[in-house]
């Protein structure tokens, strides 16, 4: 069943709408010979706000944008209403947005992320991955953090787990190659029959076409990401940098500087050399099933 961008939310949202009309401001501040500063005394603000409009990190108004491309010499009326329309489309609400009471807002800019990441390269070490997990297995994950939370709330963030997951069945969907540690397979969850049928929704996960799942074993030992999960993601839109997202209890890290994306993306090449190789993915979930979780 394929899910089309109304359903499983828009393959371009407002986040990177953000970050690339950041970008094409950037580059006509750029050619025109404008300093960050100039640029922001012309809108009267700082020249750290326009550091953070052209990396994508901030909301825009269009009298903002308006009165920098007329700074920046663009006077074209089809150009000037092409990026204030990507303005005005940047500022729209994403899926994720009805979900705000339970959604800090660290977490809301990574969802506008993935949901428009044409590859999400991700390592886990305690838990299977967020868009491979059953609907009881998130549940019991949701529980650890937040044990005394009303259930509505719980049963608010779990739908917010099972609603990413639909990014992975619409009509172009994104690349999932996840690296799991083995620890997190054998780790009980929700007690056995919970991963129990985890385990087994992972077997049927391997058979998409867009998703790629390894496993690290106990026996490889030492590993290239010993300090823990990250998660690499690409866009197809070349304008784009690639971005490291390093989840914490209460923040998360993003990383989109050449040197540290060039680590990681080190880090991530090596973790699948040394991972288990796809094909045995199957076998090894098996064999997981026969030892632990026998039904």
């Amino acid at each position: 069943m394929t899910m089309g961008p109304a359903e499983g939310g828009p393959t371009t949202g407002p986040t990177v709408l953000r970050m690339l009309l950041g970008a094409q401001l950037r580059r006509l501040r750029e050619s025109g010979g404008v300093t960050r500063e100039g640029a922001g005394w012309e809108i009267r603000a700082s020249e750290s706000k326009i550091s953070r409009m052209e990396l994508g990190r901030v909301g825009f108004k269009e009298r903002d944008v308006a009165d920098l491309l007329t700074l920046y010499g663009v006077t074209a009326a089809d150009e000037r209403e092409a990026l204030l329309k990507l303005a005005r489309d940047a500022n729209n609400p994403g899926w994720w947005h009805r979900y705000g009471d339970v959604l800090p807002n660290w977490f809301q800019s990574y969802l506008g992320l993935e949901a428009a990441a044409a590859l999400i390269r991700s390592y886990e070490v305690q838990f299977v991955p967020g868009l491979l997990q059953t609907r009881e297995y998130a549940r019991a994950v949701v529980l650890l953090g937040h044990g005394r939370a009303a259930p509505a709330e719980i049963e608010r963030r779990v739908a917010l787990r099972m609603q990413r997951q639909r990014l992975l069945h619409r009509e172009r969907p994104p690349q999932l190659w996840a690296v799991v540690d083995e620890a997190a397979l054998r780790r009980p969850i929700g007690g056995p029959r919970v991963m129990r049928d985890q385990v087994a929704a992972l077997v049927e996960a391997t058979k998409a076409p867009n998703i790629r799942l390894q496993v690290i074993p106990f026996a490889a030992g030492g590993h290239a990401a010993a300090g823990g999960s990250f998660t690499i993601l690409r866009f197809g839109d070349q304008e784009l940098p690639d971005i490291v997202y390093i989840e914490q209890l209460t923040s998360a890290i993003y990383l989109d500087k050449r040197d540290d994306l060039d680590y990681y993306a080190v880090a991530m090449e090596r973790l699948c050399v040394e991972a288990e190789p796809p094909e045995r993915t199957p076998e090894i979930l098996g064999g997981i099933l026969d030892d632990l979780y026998p039904g």
